[in-house]
């Protein structure tokens, strides 16, 4: 292996390893709750738990096919904007992690695969820079801080159903 093998191999271990964590943070603050607690509204906000779990389920499945195919690919399959956030009628806690876990067992699986250095424009969006190109390792870094985010929100609505605290 050469040394700038074994520096991809670093900078990849160590960005996976991150995720993972900020991954395991949303994780542990759902540990323990009903489907009744995990669907619920515990703040002002619209957000619940296991809606959380759901949006960070899609939103990096999302970006997982923009780090192979562009924008294009990512979207190639429809986004449900309002209810990405909540848990639907016969979803259950279990059966969202169960989809979190399988997303992230892919992502990290796929990402082995991928050159860190290949980019590809963005969508269109307000809030993206026009002409703008994120790299795959760009990507990874938006997940990394998009879990940690929603790991975050997570904590605030957990203590507020039960007093529990992820950090705390």
């Amino acid at each position: 292996m050469t040394s700038s093998d074994q520096h991809r191999s670093s900078e990849l271990a160590d960005l996976l390893s991150t995720l993972q964590r900020h991954r395991g943070f949303l994780r542990h603050t759902v540990a323990g709750l009903d489907d009744e607690q995990a669907a619920r509204r515990s703040t002002v906000s619209e957000l619940c738990l296991g809606g959380l779990i759901k949006h960070v389920a899609t939103v990096e499945r999302s970006w997982t096919r923009f780090m192979v195919g562009g924008a294009e690919a990512m979207r190639s399959e429809p986004v449900d904007w309002v209810g990405q956030f909540r848990m639907a009628d016969g979803e259950t806690l279990a059966g969202l992690l169960d989809e979190f876990d399988r997303v992230a067992a892919e992502t990290d699986e796929l990402v082995g695969t991928l050159d860190l250095d290949v980019a590809h424009p963005l969508p269109e969006a307000p809030w993206f820079e026009p002409g703008a190109s994120w790299s795959v390792r760009r990507v990874l870094l938006h997940l990394i801080a998009e879990t940690a985010q929603h790991a975050g929100h997570a904590d605030i609505l957990r203590e507020s159903i039960d007093g529990a605290k992820t950090m705390g």
